[in-house]
């Protein structure tokens, strides 16, 4: 299996809207603190806009949902990966992609067979509080020797101006959030991710 470089992740159908249609094959809807009915709306519109632009979309956590609503593809942390019905997400026909932050969930993730491996973050993010210093770009290559043939993604901190280095170090997908969502001109930047990761593509 091979991913896009360019990994969009946003929280919402709206940044989807917004952002898929300027040229994004590869997004995860990210969603924390919502109903599930609300959280099923948004995935029924997040997945309508990526069939339209085959944009493949990834839903994270809600893996009951993803399969309810019949899609192809979930990302787990690993707090939710203990709770997770693998079988049933297998028997589904889901890809899995899996996060990982230290040699530990390195291992429980291996175990789980994932479609792919994220490892970050790589640099100091302002995403979310973390309990990992950033990883850097030596622990990236160690994985990717680690994970192979599984593709590799790195996450955390990421910009337009570090986007060679992490696949430089064996990455096979750049993951982004904050560099896109909060610049002034999202769907420039999204631009910009795009034409520097289309080298790599």
């Amino acid at each position: 299996m091979s991913l896009d470089p360019f990994y969009l992740i946003v929280d919402s159908a709206d940044w989807i809207d917004r952002l898929v249609p300027v040229g994004v094959r590869l997004v995860q809807l990210r969603i924390k603190e919502r109903s599930q009915v609300e959280l099923r709306d948004e995935i029924r519109r997040a997945k309508a806009v990526c069939a339209r632009y085959r944009c493949q979309l990834i839903v994270n956590d809600h893996w009951r949902l993803a399969i309810e609503e019949g899609c192809d593809f979930v990302h787990l942390g690993q707090e939710d990966l203990v709770d997770a019905d693998l079988a049933a997400i297998r028997s589904a026909g889901l890809k899995l992609g899996l996060s990982t932050h230290d040699e530990a969930e390195l291992e429980t993730a291996l175990d789980a067979k994932p479609d792919y491996v994220a490892l970050g973050p790589i640099y100091p993010t302002i995403l979310k509080k973390m309990k990992w210093q950033p990883q850097g770009l030596p622990r990236l290559a160690s994985w990717r020797e680690r994970v192979a043939p599984l593709p590799l993604v790195a996450i955390g901190g990421l910009n337009v101006e570090r986007i060679d280095g992490v696949f430089e170090h064996g990455a096979d997908s750049a993951a982004v959030v904050t560099d896109i969502t909060l610049n002034a001109d999202p769907e420039g930047r999204t631009r910009e991710w795009i034409e520097k990761t289309a080298r790599w593509r």
